[in-house]
């Protein structure tokens, strides 16, 4: 159970730190537009496993202020629903209908760990873009998380290769 809260507070705390990346001047709308879809994933897949309707698309067209709202929305939701669960919660599964009109059932457990690689993958992009646009983007790396400390950046270690961050 562990394993799974310190993945979805990663994310909580990654989605805090790519915010700060897309405040910055000159960031692309593409690299604002993966976000949002990050965004729009987590509370999707959200409203699946608590068998509800969902209110926002899995491709949202956000700001970056509707970004920031969803997140802290998504945040708190997904903190609530796991503090109800229990270590055999993580083994039922549940059943929904995705996007395309299919029906799947998954394991909470991997449904969440889904939710959470799927939102590493695109922040990896967004990261990316920020970087082409000439901005610093903000490291979201799971290790500088349980750190507790900033992974280093270019600005920080001059010549480092980026597999070395």
């Amino acid at each position: 159970m562990n394993h799974v809260r310190s993945l979805l507070d990663h994310m909580a705390w990654a989605d805090e730190r790519i915010l700060e990346s897309l405040r910055q001047p000159d960031v692309p709308q593409r690299a604002i537009d993966l976000y949002a879809h990050v965004l729009g994933a987590e509370h999707v897949w959200l409203a699946r496993l608590e068998q509800r309707a969902r209110t926002v698309p899995v491709w949202p067209v956000m700001t970056v202020d509707e970004c920031a709202a969803l997140a802290a929305e998504n945040r708190a939701t997904f903190r609530a629903y796991v503090d109800h669960l229990t270590s055999d919660d993580l083994r039922r599964t549940v059943h929904y209908r995705n996007s395309a009109g299919d029906e799947f059932d998954n394991a909470i457990e991997d449904i969440l760990v889904h939710v959470a690689m799927h939102g590493s993958y695109h922040r990896g992009q967004v990261t990316m873009l920020v970087r082409d646009a000439g901005a610093e983007p903000q490291p979201t790396d799971y290790i500088a998380f349980v750190r507790g400390a900033p992974a280093a950046t270019r600005a920080s270690v001059a010549g480092a290769p980026v597999h070395d961050r």
